[in-house]
């Protein structure tokens, strides 16, 4: 009997060949926004902006639906538009935002809770967050209670860590000048 093959993943040339020339007609398209469903808004509205410094660029409430949205990014609040029209059309034209969604009552409810990705069944694993001196910005942390899944000097990937959201998603802290010695 023969020897299962050994794992990898796929070469450069294979992967950069799965891929096609993106269609001039998607030229101005953009990575908009992230959305995790929260239990509770206060506790992560709180861990996003003051833990993690973003802003909250705007909120919006769906009353029949019952829930509402926050959408958070790392922008100056100096540069938010006050009317509302602009503001929706704003906050929607930034690049990369967090869509807070969050189910009326879950917050009261004890058994509720979401599942962040990382164990089985798996899929959705982090976000990330780049940020000058990981080592820094994870002393701030530990000093704020953050839970740590990984701190960055822990594990094989050096210089990265993981830590968890009130929710227990997990966020990549990461320099992006150290991620060239990662690769």
């Amino acid at each position: 009997m023969a020897a299962p093959a050994e794992l990898s993943g796929l070469s450069d040339e294979a992967a950069y060949g799965a891929c096609s020339e993106p269609d001039a007609s998607t030229k101005d398209f953009l990575l908009q926004q992230t959305m995790l469903r929260v239990k509770d808004p206060k506790k992560s509205l709180d861990f996003y902006t003051r833990v993690l410094g973003m802003t909250l660029l705007q909120k919006f409430d769906f009353p029949t639906m019952k829930f509402s949205l926050y959408f958070l990014a790392y922008e100056d609040k100096n540069d938010i538009p006050k009317d509302k029209t602009e503001r929706t059309a704003w906050t929607f034209s930034r690049k990369a935002t967090l869509e807070l969604t969050h189910n009326w009552g879950t917050e009261n409810d004890e058994n509720q809770s979401y599942h962040n990705g990382n164990s089985d069944p798996r899929g959705f694993g982090h976000i990330g967050i780049a940020v000058p001196d990981v080592h820094k910005a994870c002393k701030r942390f530990e000093e704020l209670g953050v839970t740590f899944v990984k701190k960055p000097d822990d594990g094989k990937m050096k210089g990265l860590a993981f830590v968890q959201d009130p929710d227990g998603y997990w966020i990549e802290i990461l320099n992006p000048n150290h991620m060239v010695t990662l690769t």
